[in-house]
């Protein structure tokens, strides 16, 4: 366990550093004062009359950041807060997050965006930026004022949970958004065609018995958003993709020079639908497990660049929401807690991914998709950074698990890279 008394200038030494924009991991030590990096030393130690941070045997990286967590706060406190919320996502080594509009109520007032920043200054653990909502309720009719959304502090717009349908509500909120330098996320499904659908639609759904939802009804509404984000000019993010189709038309729009981004979760490129026969409804998400086949497609979509960054898509739900028959259970799993090391043990180990390009999926890319500070090494940036036991084995069990929710098929796993502690603004945050 390391120990440490906060300082405000100070060296981190000993440590093997992760440089996302450089893509590379070589010894090195950071130079920290008053909150920020000094300077950035490629030696493994160095002579100085300052205080050390021994970080011997670790890897410290730009602190994770997921632009995609439901903190549930306000209107579903019995499922997650922003105190919790935000522990689990310190305790997974993020330093950074941006919470979705859907709560109720739903975050399309600028009071709600101001509540939601006033609470995270009381009580949370990481830096916190606000997604507002697109449309008023989320009911994709009426857009809302992003302007005074903007002004209270919104950094994005979603109504994720939901699909614009009306395209020509969603062309004028990519219009009014692209104005105001505010990307729009979209969580693209057609719900005519997911139906009530309760997993992907395919071998697995049919083996079961369940009402399958097809690919297309994602890749009909990544189509028609890619369509209007080039009719528009203006900047639009696809939330967790999960198909071979959504990938290609994710391609081809970059080609063109469109301005669309990607995201992909840890659950999408682990998890496939054949893991249902177990009936586990903590594997019921939505978007749904897909096949083996998508989850080739979405490893290979996150090597070559054609999706952006991986986020979490964090959905808490109460251990009652749960237990029940699988078509009642609401979709959703956590996931803030565990990204890192579910996707190091199961990518980076087996050879899949390389660990410099994992740290930049979780840090700098995502910085860059909605245009926000962090994620780098660079001197003058914030001091926000976090230390990893690569060779730690934990277990994810309800004992350290700091989310309000425990709805995880992750649950008893076993996992190697351990977040030991983050530094926000240099102050560290032990975690073990």
């Amino acid at each position: 366990m390391i120990k440490w008394k906060n300082r405000s200038e100070f060296w981190i030494t000993g440590a093997k550093l992760a440089d996302p924009e450089s893509r590379k991991i070589r010894a090195g030590s950071i130079h920290i004062n008053n909150g920020r990096i000094e300077e950035v030393v490629w030696k493994k130690s160095i002579e100085t009359d300052l205080e050390i941070f021994d970080a011997e045997g670790y890897l410290v990286a730009p602190g994770f950041i997921d632009i995609h967590t439901h903190l549930r706060d306000p209107g579903f406190e019995d499922k997650e807060i922003i105190a919790t919320g935000t522990a689990a996502a310190a305790a997974g080594g993020y330093t950074s997050i941006a919470c979705m509009a859907n709560t109720n109520p739903a975050i399309d007032e600028p009071s709600v965006v101001r509540y939601i920043l006033d609470k995270n200054r009381e009580a949370g653990e990481t830096r916190l930026y606000v997604i507002a909502a697109v449309t008023k309720g989320l009911d994709g009719k009426e857009i809302n004022e992003f302007h005074l959304l903007k002004e209270a502090g919104a950094i994005a717009l979603s109504d994720d949970g939901n699909f614009i349908t009306n395209s020509k509500v969603m062309r004028s909120a990519l219009e009014y958004a692209g104005l105001l330098g505010l990307p729009i996320i979209s969580h693209c499904e057609d719900p005519d065609l997911a139906g009530d659908g309760l997993m992907n639609e395919g071998y697995y759904s049919t083996k079961l018995g369940f009402s399958g939802i097809p690919a297309v009804s994602e890749e009909i509404a990544v189509a028609r958003d890619i369509a209007l984000a080039k009719l528009t000019g203006s900047r639009l993010h696809i939330a967790h993709v999960s198909t071979a189709g959504s990938v290609e038309l994710i391609r081809e729009a970059k080609k063109k020079g469109i301005p669309v981004t990607a995201e992909v979760t840890p659950h999408h490129l682990t998890m496939d639908d054949s893991l249902l026969q177990e009936y586990d409804r903590n594997l019921k998400v939505n978007p749904p497990l897909r096949s083996l086949e998508d989850i080739k497609a979405l490893k290979k979509a996150l090597k070559n660049g054609t999706v952006d960054c991986i986020a979490t898509d964090h959905a808490p739900h109460t251990e009652i929401d749960k237990q029940v028959e699988f078509n009642f259970a609401p979709p959703g799993m956590i996931g803030l807690q565990t990204a890192f090391s579910h996707l190091y043990t199961e990518l980076v180990l087996s050879g899949e991914l390389e660990l410099i390009d994992l740290v930049r999926m979780m840090t700098s890319a995502p910085a860059k998709t909605l245009g926000i500070p962090g994620g780098t090494l660079e001197t003058g940036v914030q001091a926000d950074l976090v230390v990893i036991d690569l060779d730690a084995e934990w277990i994810f069990n309800g004992k350290v698990n700091r989310s309000k929710s425990f709805n995880t098929p992750l649950a008893d796993r076993s996992f190697n890279g351990h977040v030991q502690g983050t530094f926000l603004a240099g102050k560290w945050k032990q975690m073990v």
